[in-house]
Order: C-alpha cells, then structure tokens, then sequence
C-alpha cells in the first residue's frame, strides 16, 4: 500500500490537464510515485550531510533532481525551512502560508547581492604537451616573460608570479629520428632506406612522443604538396605504418589526420604529371580509410557515418569530376559489402545513365575523360561485383551428381550427338559387359558400365507407353539381382543429394535473399563481365 493516494495522482493529472485519468491507472502510478520521492529525498539527505547540516533545504533538493538530471525546481529558496500549516477539516493535507507583503517595503527594500552558485568546470590544460587554444585557457602572449620595462614597473607594484608554459619536451634521439624521417618522405621516398623507416613506424614500440608531430607533418605536406604525386602517396604510407603500430595511441589525433586522408581519396586532382598514377595512391588510401574505420569505428561511433555521408556526396554531386567519383567508390566499396549494398546500389542505374556518355567516342571527344570515365566504370563493376560474389558464396556447397545415374522421369533417353558412334562401334560394344539395369521410382533407363558411353548427351522424349522398360537382352538373372541390390543403396544417396540441392535452390530463391533478381539486374547493367565474379558451382544455379 503506497503511502501518496490515488486521490493526490488525480490532483496532480488535473493540474496538467489530464482529466480524464481512471482510477486504476492512478492507483499504480501512486506506488511509482512514492518510489521517485523516496529516492529524490535520500539523495537531498546525503547533499545535506556532505553539506555539514542538519537541516534540510530547496538547495539540497535542487542538487538531488541534478543528479538525477532532473531539471531543478523554480520559486523556492533557501532562506529558511519551510513552514506547513495543516489544512482544516483534512488531515493528510498541508500547504505553505503565504504572506501579504506591502508594496512599499518591497520597494524600499534594498536589493540583495546577485547569488552566484558554486560550480565546478573541466577543460583541458595541455594535450601531450600542446596547451590548447580555449576561452579558459590564458592566451601565450600574457604568460609569456616580460620584458625589462615591464619588470621594472612590476618592481614597484605588486609582485607578480608569471609562470611559463610547459613545453613538450623531447630526447635529442627522437628529434633526430623525426627530422630522419621527414627527410625520407619529402625527397626520398622511392629508397630503400625509405622501406626500412616505414617498417620501424610500424614496429616500434617508443614513438607515441611523435604521434602528435606527424599528425602536423601530414596535414601540414598534404595541404602543401597536392600537386606532388610522391609525396601524397609517400605520406599515405607514412599514415598506414603508424596505424599499423600497435604500442602507440593515434586516437586522440584521428581528427587532424582524417581530413588529409580524405583528401588524398576525393581531390579533384592529385599530381601535376601525366605519368602521375594517382589511380594507385586512391585505391591505396581507400585500404587506409577502411583499416581506420575498422580499428577505431566503435570508439568514435560517427566516424563511419560522417565518412560515408562524404564519400556518397562526392559520389552523387554530378558537379565533381570523374576522378573524384572514381576515389568516393573505392572508398565506399573498402568500407564493406554493407555499404555498397545501402549506398552503392540503389543509385548505381542513375549514375550508370550520367556516366553512359562519358564513355562513348560519338558523344565524348577528350580521350582522357573517357579513360577516366571507364576508370569509374571499373570501380563499379568491381565493387557489385565483389558484392554478388559474396552473396551468393553464403549458399552451402552443392552436391555433385554422380556419374552415370539417371534423372527420375517419365521418358525414355535417346542419344543422338554420338548415334553414328554408336552404330560404327557396335561389335566393340558386344565384347563389353552386359548392360545393368537401374531401379527408381519412375520407368528404368540403361546405364553403360564403362566410363565413357556415361558422359554420352542425350534428348528426352515422351515415352509411347506408360510403363516402358529398356533391359538388355543378354543380361542374366543373377547379374540383374545383384543390380537391384546395389542400386537400391544407392538410391537414397541420390535423393538426398536431390533434397539438398531443392532446398539450397528455395534458399537461392527466396524473397528475402533475392540473389537471383539481384544478378539478373546487373546483368542487365553490366552485362556478361558479371560472370567472372560468380564460381562455377553458384553460377549453375541461375542459369
């Protein structure tokens, strides 16, 4: 039995327009009330008492409801305790007596001072090193030392205490190291020694001092050196040999590094020369956004979304060029199946019919928009193709059929491609053992016994008679028992190769996999060129 009635739930549903509240839904919201309440005020208790007081305020009811983030009460202060006067005529029910104050004291009053609440604020001093730039944070210029005017004037007034940032400091090894690299990667990045480096980013375990200074690097070279093919792929693989490094954290600086990154996918022009393959630095960048996506997308959950949100702009704006179009699929198309499922499909018809005349020679002259149109092309093809292929490798592995068996129906198998053959080898063929006889379901058919009379084609044709049966004149009675045995264990082999391969055809087939739809439309965008991604095994199920 809840201590608040039903009767104060009603009032209280009154009060904020709910009228027509039934009983019984006031009668179980009266428990969780008395629950709420009981909980708001042992957390005012222990504000009270962390308060050294003994007396229960608004205040401390105000800093329960926040640590409930409940937002606080309004109108009510902690000048004094509360005073409730019971109500005549009702025992359970109190109020607060309200005073009749006269204007002209209230005027003549002075005013209070303004309360200021006590607060407590985080920010960030230093960041390995690095004071960031904030509001909270004194500007370098006030704190940096004075000058001797300055110091003089200082000597007369007040001391004051002036104390110097703290500057990341680093071991003359590392600085050394750092300037060792920087140098590689500007002007020798096609050296061995070069290789050498990027193997020591990848494996050693004290460089996360540097972290910070070739976040900068990066950022600072890609921002400069766009035109400078080598360079731009020369620091891509600077940026995956540091994501390579398991001793050091690169996650605090994931959001300097990935706007270089991106760019190195989707730049409208990356390198000055023709030679310049920046085909090459994309596709390679594209493995350094899915490689940052699968390490760190579940630690910064909007990582993937914002990256993908980019890519699909990029891809869709028909204002871009077609290298960019080119890098936004490569980049999609690395970040998983998912997403060229979500984002890629439904939009690749559109696209295809934007790209068609780009192309074609009759409708674009410059031979270098059609090469990279083609490019496009080609990413494309590759990405659904690589998709189609991993749909349909989730289908089990169909059972084979087994040489020499017969299909169960209702007709009789007339060989004709080798009807020649058969007549000039007719006395070879009466030196062989006699032919056996297979027992199923529907009419018998003749298997030969040697291995290369079962591989024969054939037709089927309807059968004159229902029940018409081949059986060879020179087989004898015991070797026509000794048939009916074996293929009699036999047979449950093949219907269950029968039942397996049924059931893995409804699977291919059903609405909510809907893999036979899905390769017949692209066959019709991309033509044959889809059946080089599908294996041999899945690709018999569709045709």
């Amino acid at each position: 039995m809840s201590i608040v009635p039903k009767e104060n739930v009603e009032v209280i549903a009154q009060c904020i327009g709910i009228n027509n509240l039934s009983p019984d839904v006031a009668l179980a919201v009266a428990p969780d009330v008395e629950y709420r309440l009981r909980e708001i005020m042992q957390e005012a208790i222990k504000c009270m008492r962390h308060s050294k007081r003994t007396t229960l305020t608004a205040d401390d009811v105000d800093g329960a409801l926040n640590l409930r983030n409940v937002e606080p009460m309004y109108g009510f202060a902690s000048g004094g305790p509360l005073r409730f006067k019971r109500a005549i005529g009702h025992r359970d029910l109190f109020y607060l007596e309200d005073k009749d104050l006269e204007f002209k004291d209230v005027i003549d009053a002075p005013l209070p001072k303004a309360p200021l609440d006590t607060a407590v604020f985080c920010h960030w001093l230093a960041i390995e090193g690095v004071q960031p730039a904030i509001p909270e944070n004194a500007p370098v210029e006030v704190i940096l030392p004075p000058s001797d005017v300055k110091i003089n004037e200082q000597k007369e007034g007040l001391p004051v205490d002036i104390k110097l940032p703290v500057k990341h400091i680093l071991s003359k090894e590392l600085q050394l190291y750092f300037d060792k690299i920087t140098e590689l990667v500007v002007s020798r990045s096609n050296s061995v020694l070069f290789k050498k480096a990027l193997v020591s980013l990848s494996t050693d375990s004290g460089l996360h001092p540097l972290v910070p200074y070739f976040t900068c690097f990066i950022a600072d070279e890609v921002a400069r050196g766009l035109g400078d093919y080598s360079l731009l792929f020369a620091l891509m693989r600077v940026v995956w040999s540091l994501l390579q490094n398991p001793h050091i954290h690169i996650e605090p600086y994931l959001h300097q590094m990935m706007p270089s990154v991106v760019t190195c996918l989707v730049a409208k022009r990356l390198g000055n020369r023709l030679s310049d393959n920046h085909w090459e630095l994309r596709d390679f960048t594209a493995k350094v956004v899915a490689l940052i996506c699968k390490r760190f997308g579940h630690v910064y959950n909007t990582l993937q979304t914002k990256l993908t949100k980019t890519l699909l702009n990029a891809f869709l704006d028909p204002k871009r060029s077609l290298t960019q179009h080119y890098g936004a699929v490569q980049g999609l198309a690395a970040l998983g199946m998912n997403v060229v499922h979500l984002l890629v499909l439904p939009n690749l018809e559109p696209y295809l019919r934007f790209l068609e005349p780009e192309m074609l020679l009759a409708s674009q002259k410059n031979e270098m928009k059609r090469h990279e149109a083609w490019r496009v092309y080609g990413a494309l093809l590759r990405a659904v193709g690589q998709y189609i292929y991993d749909r349909v490798k989730i289908f089990p592995p169909l059972p084979s059929t087994l040489a020499g068996s017969v299909l169960r129906t209702n007709a009789k198998v007339i060989t004709t491609a080798f009807s020649n053959k058969r007549k000039s080898n007719a006395d070879h063929l009466e030196g062989q053992p006699p032919l056996k006889k297979m027992v199923i379901d529907g009419p018998m058919g003749v298997t030969p016994t040697n291995s290369s009379a079962s591989y024969m084609e054939g037709t089927v044709i309807p059968a004159a008679s229902g029940n018409s049966n081949l059986i060879s004149p020179t087989s004898s009675r015991p070797m026509q028992d000794e048939t009916i045995s074996g293929s009699t264990s036999s047979k449950g082999k093949r219907d269950d190769q029968i039942l397996k391969r049924s059931a893995v055809l409804s699977q291919v087939w059903k609405e909510d996999l809907n893999s036979g739809k899905l390769l017949t439309s692209m066959l019709d965008l991309f033509g044959e060129s889809m059946f080089c991604f599908i294996p041999s095994p899945e690709l018999s199920l569709f045709l």
